[in-house]
């Protein structure tokens, strides 16, 4: 009796949601019903990593990067006590290990300077970038007029540093202050074949 009834309001529902030829019927009462493959839904891609925040998309090229945080510059050292390790390195591994053969989905914010600002997911990260942060790996952004700080991010980084994880532990150069010095130098450099 009851799989008859279960029947029943399932045959009832699904003529009640499909025209005759079995599609979906599009009406104002259906406006804001889910649907797979609307455009709400990101196509998964899979990456290539250009550095610590930043990855290409293989199929379309698209460059993404990671909102609200940074990472050190390729390049860039930390150092715990006395001793020298590539911070930037490090971050750039990390995201290749996050992310090598797997399949992420990004919700784009906004596009920005040719690439798209981003919040990213994997299966084994459900928000890259708090993980992250999370490792020690990668710092939350100074907050702006236009984007202010992610509460996660801050609390995750909070609680790296009282933990002295990944880069907590030693003494660096945060990764704005070390691209403005590094600018600054390179503008102040006497360029070849200019007099002096």
């Amino acid at each position: 009796m009851l799989k008859r009834e279960v029947g029943a309001v399932m045959a009832a529902v699904f003529s009640a949601t499909t025209d005759l030829a079995g599609e979906p019927q599009r009406g104002p009462e259906r406006a804001n019903l889910y649907e797979p493959g609307s455009a709400m839904q990101a196509t998964p891609l899979r990456v290539e990593v250009l550095d610590g925040t930043r990855f290409r998309d293989t199929e379309t090229n698209a460059v993404y990067r990671l909102y609200g945080i940074a990472t050190c510059l390729p390049g860039q050292v930390a150092h715990l006590g006395r001793q020298p390790w590539p911070c930037g390195t490090t971050a750039t591994a990390w995201l290749v290990a996050a992310t090598l053969g797997k399949w992420l989905s990004c919700a784009t914010l906004r596009d920005e300077a040719g690439e798209r600002l981003a919040r990213c997911a994997s299966a084994d990260h459900p928000d890259l970038a708090g993980a992250m942060v999370r490792d020690g790996v990668a710092v939350t952004l100074p907050p702006t007029e236009h984007d202010p700080s992610v509460r996660a991010y801050v609390s995750a980084e909070r609680d790296a540093r009282k933990a002295y994880r990944g880069l907590w532990a030693s003494s660096f150069e945060m990764p704005w202050e070390y691209r403005a010095r590094l600018a600054h130098s390179e503008n102040r450099a006497p360029r070849a074949g200019a007099s002096q």
